[in-house]
């Protein structure tokens, strides 16, 4: 991690400043970026994936603003990592095409409100308390004053940075899937361990799109991939047909969907008709599985999972929660 967290640290067991990443520890750690962009190459990829999302590395150090050093505290420092990967990659692998997920926006955590928690069924979603944390210095794009809002200047001025290093390709989605999973991906149902929808899942939906209207408006010269679209199932061509065709968005990235229906797009673009009974219905076993220890793959829809032993492993997991 990047920093210390008066909300996460107490969240995943954080008691010590040994646990923080270290200055010194960032030169190896800028190398093994460069090695991967290396055997990327030599497998033929056209380009890498510099993450800055869901609260992994990266995008930590994007919030880190309570660090001290050269890698915390003002933007400039926050985004220094993002800059020496980018010129070691493209000076040991020229030609190399850079890319950037990046979580636009966080939130505070959330948590299951215990008053509407029962029988081991989580309720929904609610803020963890901030109140000892004003203002919020603990994120990236987060309204200081109302954590629960965003705040996209600082993304503004990120998305600037990665046109003036010529990372002209940006995958945008938000919040985390350990901490604030309705944001990150909207789903009718949470894993087995997460906190039911606080919101109605299109209006995460629409904030993903939203945000991405706002961003490509401001950037029409960067290639800007959209997130969050799974939960509109059935709707999700018409809605990315709409957005593409007003350049709201260069592509809709489909994670979730393409689990089941790889081949959604081909139907929806050559057929004009869906397969109904191979659609993500956002139920989330593909991420109670790995989180169970289990290979992740669609239990409810795919019969390959659905019969498999891992199945049927899972189908006792949450009997048993």
């Amino acid at each position: 991690m990047a920093y210390r967290h008066p909300i996460l640290d107490k969240k995943f067991g954080v008691t010590s400043d040994a646990q923080v990443f270290r200055d010194e520890e960032t030169g190896p750690l800028v190398e093994d970026y460069v090695q991967a962009a290396k055997i990327a190459r030599n497998v033929g990829a056209d380009f890498v994936d510099i993450k800055h999302c869901h609260g992994y590395l990266l995008h930590e150090f994007l919030g880190a603003k309570t660090r001290n050093g050269p890698y915390g505290g003002s933007f400039e420092n926050r985004t220094r990592l993002l800059r020496e990967i980018a010129m070691g990659i493209r000076a040991e692998v020229p030609g190399m095409l850079l890319g950037v997920r990046l979580s636009a926006f966080d939130t505070v955590p959330y948590k299951p409100d215990p008053e509407k928690s029962a029988g081991g069924v989580l309720g929904p979603g609610i803020p963890e308390d901030y109140s000892g944390c004003l203002p919020y210095v603990y994120g990236f794009g987060v309204n200081e004053t109302d954590p629960v809002q965003y705040d996209l200047t600082e993304t503004c001025a990120f998305l600037e940075l990665l046109r003036e290093l010529d990372i002209r390709l940006i995958n945008i989605t938000a919040g985390s899937p350990y901490y604030n999973p309705h944001i990150q991906r909207p789903a009718i149902r949470p894993p087995s361990d997460g906190y039911a929808p606080p919101e109605d899942p299109l209006v995460g939906v629409a904030r993903h799109i939203n945000v991405v209207k706002y961003l490509k408006a401001r950037f029409p010269d960067l290639v800007l991939v959209g997130t969050g679209y799974t939960y509109l199932q059935e709707y999700l061509p018409h809605v990315a047909q709409y957005y593409l065709r007003h350049q709201h968005v260069d592509s809709v990235g489909i994670g979730r969907l393409v689990l089941t229906y790889p081949h959604f797009f081909v139907d929806a673009t050559t057929k004009g008709v869906l397969d109904a009974r191979i659609i993500c219905r956002t139920l989330s076993d593909c991420t109670t599985g790995p989180r169970k220890g289990l290979p992740s793959g669609c239990y409810p829809l795919d019969e390959f999972y659905k019969e498999s032993e891992f199945g049927a492993r899972l189908r006792e997991l949450k009997k048993a929660r």
